[in-house]
């Protein structure tokens, strides 16, 4: 059932502002209960190109903004590189609230399932309707799955730009986060070059 805060956002007069704040309420799934708050999408509403990440880390949830974490940091210096201005991006998430496992004092990662992937895709859907982007980039296989409304192995598929029913171009890739699990430093290296060659086909892609 609808919360009487999406029924507001539910018509095409809605803004951005208006969306981020009733997704603050959002019961659309039981991942708020443990979650600190909802971390919704952040950026110009009128950004040409969409990152969509998988959920919020610890650090994102307790800032309240999206790749703010150490990932965030790697997806910067990247963009940066590749000649993206991060500021003139859209960067969200498939999933709005951080899904974790206590471990000691530590709190890690727990990944979404379908159905939680599927909840959140409304607060998605909302995000591009009013944003309209002309390309949106599915940072891993829980971005994926919920762009593209289907899981599709991010291994094959990284680097080709899938078009939706409804024309947005979807282009696939890694999320930032599989370079910082890489332990091998020349295998690291070659991760990132490659994450920032996607990323300069991104930005030939923007214009």
């Amino acid at each position: 059932m609808a919360s009487r805060a999406e029924l507001t956002v539910a018509d095409d007069s809605a803004t951005l502002a208006e969306v981020r704040e009733a997704a603050e309420d959002c019961r659309r799934c039981p991942l708020w209960r443990n979650a600190t708050q909802t971390v919704f999408g952040e950026g110009p509403d009128s950004a040409e190109v969409v990152f969509v990440g998988e959920q919020p880390g610890d650090q994102e949830d307790i800032a309240g903004k999206p790749f703010v974490g150490p990932a965030g940091r790697v997806f910067d210096a990247i963009l940066e590189e590749a000649g993206i201005a991060r500021q003139k991006t859209y960067v969200t998430n498939a999933v709005k609230h951080f899904k974790f496992e206590p471990r000691g004092k530590r709190r890690i990662h727990s990944k979404p399932n379908a159905g939680e992937i599927q909840a959140c895709r409304w607060w998605l859907d909302k995000e591009l309707d009013l944003i309209r982007p002309k390309l949106a980039v599915a940072l891993g296989a829980t971005a994926v799955q919920s762009l593209l409304g289907k899981a599709l192995p991010v291994k094959k598929t990284r680097g080709e730009t899938i078009e939706r029913a409804d024309g947005l171009a979807v282009f696939v890739t890694v999320h930032p986060s599989f370079l910082l699990r890489i332990r091998d430093e020349a295998s690291k290296r070659a991760e990132r070059a490659r994450f920032l060659k996607d990323m300069k086909a991104v930005k030939a892609l923007m214009e």
